[in-house]
């Protein structure tokens, strides 16, 4: 089994729509949607698919009703349980994207995120959710429950950890 991720642009006032084609794409094609989040004002959307093949569909924008389609790209989930994802289908406030650099490997970032995981207690107004790191280590995307930008922004210093984008997410 594997995990892709999928970036939708929508049309506007579309994202549910795109959601719901994009689910039906996906189950189509043997996978599983197991989880879509939505940017503030409904301008992109991050869905997480699993697929029990080793290849992810290749979908088309056209298809969807989309702008465009972003994907797929293999992630690696780190700081969740995939069970407890699927079970509960949480909702983030915030999503982080960092653009790691070609100096971080796979192990490299894992060791790092496990080391600094800890820190977040310095800031306890922020609950770390999970993140899915591209196996190609272009980006990761990293979800949080926090009352602010601001405090995001106090949570990824403490974890020493940049912010390339950072987007508010539609509960």
């Amino acid at each position: 089994m594997s995990l892709s991720l999928y970036e939708l642009v929508p049309a506007a006032g579309q994202a549910e729509a795109a959601i719901k084609a994009f689910d039906d794409a996906v189950v189509a094609a043997g996978g599983e949607l197991i989880e879509s989040q939505v940017t503030s004002g409904a301008q992109r959307v991050f869905a997480i698919a699993e697929f029990n093949a080793c290849r992810a569909a290749q979908l088309e924008a056209a298809n969807l009703d989309v702008a465009e389609v972003v994907g797929p790209n293999e992630v690696r989930l780190v700081g969740a349980d995939l069970d407890q994802i699927k079970a509960a289908r949480p909702t983030a406030g915030y999503l982080v994207e960092w653009d790691i650099p070609d100096t971080i490997d796979m192990e490299t970032y894992l060791a790092r995120k496990k080391a600094n995981s800890p820190k977040y207690a310095d800031v306890p107004e922020v609950s770390f959710l999970r993140t899915y790191v591209r196996e190609d280590m272009d980006k990761c995307l990293c979800f949080y429950n926090a009352p602010d930008e601001d405090a995001v922004v106090r949570a990824r210093e403490v974890v020493s950890t940049p912010i390339d984008r950072i987007h508010s997410l539609e509960g």
